[in-house]
């Protein structure tokens, strides 16, 4: 206590630190996590899928196969593109695997044809997820709206908390050369040559410099083209004393390119701005920042225009951050109430100090690491509140005992911290033996929630450090007035529970064998009921969405406007229902990524707050009413997910040799899962059935006329897309606009094909001369797993039933059904993500086990004594399936396991409390049986009130509760806890049920060991 001035001033340093640090840490709703996967996207216009997979895939796989870490390949290849993603194995080096993923990309473009765009290298990262996405609609020109978006994309990229926008919706400007085949043919004009002059004539020429000796000129040809005067002058044909310009055979107009989609927000046309946050950045403050640029831009914009925000990830955080903060606090307050009921108001001042001392300290270690404040952080500081105080009371409850004895402040709590600084110490780390491998939890669901343990880890690090450091030197200064007399004060008299619980542990220390042995054979019967009754299990807790989906699929070879009208009834059908929000609608002509490839549209919406309407279930229900028997679509309602878990629970991948193996297995386990029933919103990636248009060209027939594959090919292209002529940069726009040649939208068509004609060696000739056009089957995608073709099916699971319960079911009749030979199934999605999961949770409660026995046998030197403080492992366990099968839950795997593993680390720390004070008495030759109660009698307090004070904590947590204390509102169920509550009802339920075994088991395991290892109970 020399030094407490020094102390003093410590705390407070740390204090006001921790403040500071609360208030500048980052604050978002989801950690930023590291997703392992890296994809190539490569571009190829108009190239099928087979030949994508045969020129664009096998050459890119063939160089990513060398790649280290890699643990799985997946390739898909569709009309026009195809893409290679690697999976890597957990804790790998991103940045490493980026450049090598970039460096073998760029060896394998040589061998890609010539044609294909520059591979695209992406990575996966969360922190560049867009946290806003707003959208501008408005009855105007769509040029005018595409000039306000770009505007509006300008302003909000200057931010510096923005990192990026990208427009969607938008459209990028072409100058169409409209050329009519009728006029060519009058013309006796071949395409070639005209679109040749374009090309040639669209140059600025360097002619270099005229040094005459008497002066330096600077000469150059302008040729560029700025007008479209410019291209309509070109002469293309002389004849005679005539000259045929562009302007007599084409027309020009500024347009866009064919819309592969639209959108709409409510029904009027949109463009959306999706908005993403640089690293570390604020998202509160960003979307502040970006809403301020709005409301001065929006001042600028026409009357009509109207600005939504369809994402908002501030507003859903701010509640979130208040719902936990008040959860914090009301955490904070149960425990007072309990620590002042129990120790009285001054003590529980002194313990109350530890609280926000070890949060502010815990907090200040996480804004230095550089996490944010996320939801998994703000939990964690709720499941740690109650385990905060356990050191303080051990210490504060002491202190009291010996200034009732006639000691000072000074020597009691000097005497205090010495006497309890082992068991303090030794419990403290058994806990983090528990929590510190759960850092270690490989893939997306350990990213997600490594930040538990490393919160928990840091504040109760703090604890220790304010109980067996900061909290002595309070004490003995707030007691420097009181007791100084040193007069003995009696001890308070035993309350009536107090009394009950002497009796009965009397009672059980006289039959010490029969009470181990009935108390076991209770837990045995848990183990059994609820292994063959339970409700089984579960991998993530479901919560209530904010957002939702309708995906609109439909067959056939449908245009995109036939595909929007679609989507105009689906529109039509929701507009109205209660509880939504504004509705997002966007038609394409083709899905990206890896969706289903018959989805012709989505219609996004967000949710009105949850207190303010239906539960999600009864609108999406009433949603899937209301759309329900459109001729000709399949509509499936889908609803956010929250936490690491995405996409449907249940994902199958047949893999086999034969393509037809493939497709007869895909509609066997089909027939299955249709028999089984449960299994809802069913897809497969098999291509649809549909018709594409070959053009076999006679290469001996060709050749007689002197035509060849690219002259032919280039003639077909200006029926479809056009060919890309070259590139000008008008006045008013700053990037440069595509010049593409096309024939006109009347002559776009299938007949066209046996007309074109194109100039050879003898002439024009039509090309249908040398070239069949014949339809055939389409395939519309190819799917490769780690180089050989595969299938996946996923399904989402009713209502009601379970994914673990209908996987099972599903995998024995495949067991007893007979597949072509060679076929394979592998189970993925959330089967494999739960396997993985409950295999790194075994292995991380078996290193917990090993280092807190190897803690323990350091304290107590005792292997008995050390076995017997981890038997309340058992009993917590038993705890926790029973108040599961009390309330007919399913254990969850993530959380459950969780819990369970955490709740090792805190309900040992009573034994450890109880033993430590048996073996003082032993040494002081107290016979056993005396000891072991007199250990009961006096820690009775000290062991309820850390393990109440910590069940407190969870209570409002475990029941969904939601105390605002300044809008002074009560919350029930509310989303911010609901993903919370299986761990924190598993460690409340399970501490409370452990503690009151330990309280009666442990004297009788002590007495027990003392009577048939005398050497083992005293500490050898």
């Amino acid at each position: 206590m020399e030094r407490s001035r020094m102390v003093l001033l410590l705390l407070l340093f740390l204090l006001v630190s921790g403040v500071s640090a609360f208030i500048s840490i980052p604050k978002e709703s989801d950690p930023e996590i590291a997703i392992p996967f890296i994809y190539v996207s490569m571009v190829h216009d108009g190239i099928s899928p087979e030949d994508a997979e045969r020129l664009l895939i096998k050459p890119m796989e063939k160089a990513l196969r060398s790649i280290k870490g890699v643990k799985e390949m997946t390739a898909s290849a569709t009309q026009g593109y195809a893409s290679v993603t690697l999976e890597f194995e957990a804790g790998f080096d991103a940045k490493q695997a980026l450049q090598d993923v970039r460096t073998q990309v760029e060896q394998a473009k040589s061998q890609l044809p010539r044609s294909t765009e520059s591979p695209v290298v992406n990575e996966i990262n969360t922190a560049l997820f867009p946290v806003m996405t707003l959208s501008i609609s408005a009855p105007i020109d769509e040029r005018e709206l595409i000039g306000i978006a770009r505007q509006l994309k300008r302003e909000i990229t200057a931010l510096p908390n923005v990192l990026s926008v990208e427009i969607g919706g938008d459209r990028e400007e072409v100058l169409e050369v409209a050329i009519d085949p009728l006029l060519l043919d009058a013309y006796e004009l071949d395409y070639a040559q005209v679109l040749d002059i374009i090309s040639r004539n669209n140059l600025l020429i360097a002619a270099g410099a005229l040094d005459t000796g008497i002066g330096r000129l600077n000469l150059k040809v302008p040729g560029v083209i700025e007008k479209l005067d410019d291209l309509l002058q070109l002469p293309i044909k002389v004849s005679g004393s005539t000259v045929v310009t562009f302007s007599d055979v084409a027309t020009l107009r500024n347009t866009f390119k064919d819309p592969d989609g639209f959108a709409r927000v409510d029904g009027a046309p949109a463009i959306s701005l999706e908005i993403s946050k640089r690293s570390g950045a604020n998202i509160i403050e960003t979307v502040a920042q970006v809403q301020a640029v709005v409301k001065i831009a929006k001042t600028l914009m026409p009357a009509s225009v109207q600005v939504s925000y369809i994402l908002d990830q501030s507003a859903q955080i701010s509640t979130l951050l208040w719902d936990l903060l008040n959860n914090i606090l009301s955490a904070m307050l149960i425990v007072m109430i309990i620590i002042i009921a129990f120790l009285g108001v001054r003590s529980s001042l002194l313990v109350g100090l530890a609280i926000p001392g070890s949060f502010l300290m815990g907090l200040l270690c996480i804004y230095l690491l550089g996490i944010t404040l996320n939801i998994v952080v703000l939990f964690s500081l709720i499941l740690v509140v109650g385990m905060l105080v356990d050191g303080a009371i051990v210490i504060v409850e002491m202190a009291e005992k010996q200034m009732r004895a006639g000691d000072t402040g000074q020597v009691a709590f000097t005497h205090a911290a010495q006497q309890m600084a082992w068991p303090i110490i030794a419990s403290t780390f058994t806990t983090l033996a528990v929590f510190i491998p759960l850092a270690f939890w490989p893939g997306t669901v350990g990213e997600f929630m490594k930040y538990l343990p490393i919160t928990v880890v840091l504040c109760l690090l703090a604890s220790l450090a304010m109980a067996l450091v900061f909290l002595p030197v309070v004490g003995y200064l707030f007691n420097r007035t009181g007791f100084k007399s040193a007069k003995k004060v009696e001890a308070p008299t035993p309350s009536k529970g107090a009394n009950l619980y002497a009796q009965l542990l009397s009672f059980f220390l006289k039959h010490p064998v029969k009470t181990i042995a009935t108390t076991c054979g209770m837990m045995v019967l848990v183990y059994i009921v609820y292994g063959s009754y339970g409700a089984g299990i579960t991998f993530f807790p479901e919560t209530e969405p904010e957002t939702a989906m309708v995906q609109v699929h439909a067959r056939g070879d449908l245009s995109v406007v036939e595909k929007d009208n679609y989507l105009k009834e689906v529109e039509k059908r929701i507009t109205g229902v209660a509880g939504l929000g504004a509705v997002y609608a966007r038609s394409f002509a083709q899905p990206d990524g890896e969706g289903k490839e018959d989805i012709i549209g989505v219609l996004q919406f967000r949710l009105e707050e949850w207190h303010q309407r239906a539960p999600a279930n009864h609108i999406l229900s009433i949603l899937a009413q209301k759309i329900k028997g459109i001729p000709g679509l399949y509509l499936e309602v889908i609803e956010e997910e929250d936490g690491p878990a995405g996409g449907k629970p249940i994902e199958i991948e047949i893999g086999g040799v034969s393509q037809s193996d493939l497709i007869s297995s895909a509609d066997q386990l089909l027939g299955l899962m249709r028999d089984i029933k449960g299994f809802i919103s069913i897809e497969d990636d098999r291509s649809l059935p549909g018709i594409e248009w070959t053009l076999a060209v006679n290469r001996q027939e060709a050749a007689r006329y002197g035509a060849d594959i690219i002259s032919i090919g280039n003639a077909v292209q200006l029926i479809t897309a056009g060919i890309n002529l070259a590139q000008y940069r008008p006045d008013y726009s700053d990037d440069e606009v595509d010049i593409r040649a096309r024939f006109p939208k009347e002559h776009r068509t299938l007949q066209q094909l046996e007309q074109l004609r194109i100039k050879t060696a003898q002439g024009m000739v039509p090309v249908s001369n040398f070239v069949e056009v014949s339809p055939s089957p389409k395939v519309s995608r190819i799917k490769r797993v780690d180089g050989r073709q595969v299938i996946s099916i996923r399904s989402d699971i009713q209502e009601g039933l379970l994914v673990d319960n209908q996987l099972k079911a599903l995998q024995a009749r495949i067991s007893e059904t007979a597949f072509p030979q060679g076929v394979e199934f592998n189970f993925k999605g959330e089967d494999a993500d739960q396997k993985d999961s409950m295999a790194f949770l075994i292995k991380a409660f078996i290193v917990a086990l090993f280092i807190m026995l190897l803690i323990l046998v350091t304290q107590f030197n005792s292997f008995y004594q050390s076995v017997l403080v981890l038997s309340a492992i058992l009993f917590s366990t038993a705890g926790v399936l029973l108040g599961l099968f009390l309330t007919n839950q399913p254990f969850g795997i993530v959380m459950g396991g969780i819990g369970v593993i955490a709740l090792a680390g805190i309900v040992v720390n009573n034994n450890i409390i109880l033993i430590d004070a048996f073996n003082k008495k032993r040494a002081e030759g107290i016979a056993s049986l005396d000891a072991a109660f007199m250990t009961g009698r006096e820690r009775l307090r000290p062991v309820l009130l850390t393990a109440v004070t910590t069940v407190s904590g969870l209570i409002p947590m475990a029941y969904g509760l939601n105390l605002d204390f300044i809008g002074r509102k009560i919350a029930l169920d509310a989303p911010s806890s609901q993903m919370w509550v299986q761990l924190a009802s598993t460690i409340a339920g399970g501490l409370a049920f452990a503690t009151l075994l330990t309280l009666f088991i442990t004297p009788c395991m002590l007495v027990l060991g003392d009577r048939y290892f005398k050497k083992g109970a005293v500490g050898a």
